[in-house]
């Protein structure tokens, strides 16, 4: 499942490296330590790969 925003992108990216070891799991704040938590390594892999170019750096609120 491809990122819906560049924020979501960069959020697994964040989790993702923590999962592996290369950061440390107190430095995730916010979505980051959810997606840490709720998902696999798969799953923020593939939301990490998402490429940045087209997508919208933050998801609009529905009304």
């Amino acid at each position: 499942m491809p990122a819906r925003s560049k924020k979501q992108q960069m959020a697994a990216g964040a989790a993702l490296a923590a999962k592996r070891g290369k950061r440390s799991k107190k430095s995730l704040k916010g979505a980051s330590r959810g997606m840490y938590k709720s998902m696999s390594k798969k799953q923020l892999r593939d939301i990490a790969k998402t490429k940045r170019k087209k997508l919208p750096t933050k998801k609009r609120k529905r009304r």
